[in-house]
């Protein structure tokens, strides 16, 4: 059995991870950014194949990450969350500097920010996840709190859109019906035998009037096997 409550119980924070050049870039909102070595510093970020951004990050070979805070006004979680790059430029009109790769950063409600190049890809079936180097960082704001993706849920209100590697499905997750347990019960008097499987009723539900069909004895003759 999957509880998929458990799975909220991961902890994530939130973040917009943007790749490409000063001529064209892309970002998303993603909640699956973190640090997976020190020494060098090393950052993951999973990206779904299906997204704008993970063409932009293999063909440019960098990543940026925007650390964002509690505030966070939700029209950029409409525009880097629920939209595709594909349809419109998410970067127009935002803050947006350029890091020492030349990718876009986007200041736009960032608190920190860190720029990573690319040194290993892999294949996670629906997602890529990109190790990346830690080429610089920076704070925005450090008196901004980070947004978490438990903050996001239970006080935001939010939900991860379908390409997010936490995105639940619920209707797959739907709690099965219990097996119904059937019963046999036989007539004390002939011996017959009321199969509630094979009748498709329950003994007890059946009318207090009824009565053996072969002998004709009351519900209370028969006992159950």
């Amino acid at each position: 059995m999957i509880n998929i409550e458990a799975l909220f119980k991961v902890s994530y924070g939130l973040y917009i991870v943007c790749s490409g050049d000063k001529d064209h870039g892309n970002g998303f909102i993603s909640n699956t950014f973190f640090q997976v070595t020190s020494e060098p510093p090393r950052f993951a970020s999973c990206c779904s194949k299906d997204n704008y951004t993970a063409e932009f990050i293999q063909k440019y070979g960098c990543f940026s990450a925007s650390i964002l805070h509690t505030e966070t006004p939700a029209e950029i979680f409409g525009r880097f969350g629920y939209k595709s790059g594909r349809d419109f430029d998410k970067l127009e009109g935002m803050n947006i500097i350029y890091g020492e790769s030349g990718v876009p950063i986007v200041l736009n409600d960032a608190m920190a920010y860190l720029e990573c190049s690319v040194i290993q890809t892999i294949d996670a079936g629906t997602h890529w996840i990109f190790i990346g180097e830690l080429i610089q960082s920076d704070i925005i704001d450090s008196t901004l709190v980070e947004l978490t993706y438990k903050h996001y849920r239970e006080i935001r209100k939010g939900v991860a859109p379908k390409n997010a590697p936490t995105y639940v499905d619920k209707s797959k997750y739907k709690e099965k019906p219990k097996p119904v347990d059937f019963a046999r019960y036989k007539c004390a008097a002939c011996g017959y035998i009321y199969d509630e499987e094979n009748e498709k009723v329950k003994f007890d539900d059946l009318p207090d009037d009824w009565i053996c069909p072969i002998r004709g004895s009351e519900k209370e003759d028969f006992y159950k096997l």
